[in-house]
């Protein structure tokens, strides 16, 4: 007699569903506190740099939102790449996370002082580029300049020619992060 194989469900991507849970308890706290907390602890903008919390927000912008929908379209890319990536990657997975955060918080504050950033959009790109370097061989694969030429096109077109809220140069940091890292990674 054949033995019945076991259905159950596995964590097979820990870093990411540990930053998909922070998004959420984020938006969670913003509905509870009336935004108070994405704008003291999940967004980034400038302020002193004596301030801890200028820190702080350097790196935990990126698990804020500005509702579900926005929520919702950075983890469906988090949680697609995610798991691929975690697995290549490891540990070396925050290190992408965190120098994204904390790269795109500075220039952006430099850049764009009064203006508030939060969201995962620059871990997303930066996600997206480094998927595309994933390979054996040394070197910059072809996939890689493809997908940063036609994703910095659309990125530079909506950059100029779109009025939204949408930080275009957060998206390209982002890409650039992936790409400088994974390549890094890459052809250690």
């Amino acid at each position: 007699m054949a033995k019945r194989k076991k259905f159950f469900i596995y964590m097979n991507a820990p870093l990411t569903m540990s930053f998909v849970l922070i998004c959420l308890t984020a938006l969670a706290l913003d509905f509870l506190t009336a935004g108070k907390s994405t704008v003291l602890v999940f967004s980034t903008y400038g302020s002193s740099w004596l301030s801890p919390m200028t820190y702080v927000r350097l790196i935990f912008h990126v698990f804020g939102h500005g509702g579900v929908q926005h929520l919702i379209s950075n983890m469906l890319y988090i949680l697609l790449l995610g798991p691929i990536l975690e697995e290549k990657y490891h540990d070396k997975l925050i290190t992408v996370v965190l120098t994204t955060a904390v790269v795109t918080g500075i220039i952006h504050n430099i850049l764009q002082p009064h203006v508030m950033l939060l969201g995962a959009s620059g871990v997303v790109f930066a996600f997206i580029l480094l998927a595309s370097i994933t390979g054996k061989e040394k070197g910059i694969p072809i996939t890689l300049i493809l997908v940063a030429l036609l994703w910095l096109g659309q990125e530079i077109y909506n950059g100029i020619l779109s009025a939204d809220n949408v930080s275009q140069i957060t998206h390209i940091i982002g890409g650039v992060s992936g790409a400088a890292l994974g390549l890094i990674f890459k052809n250690r």
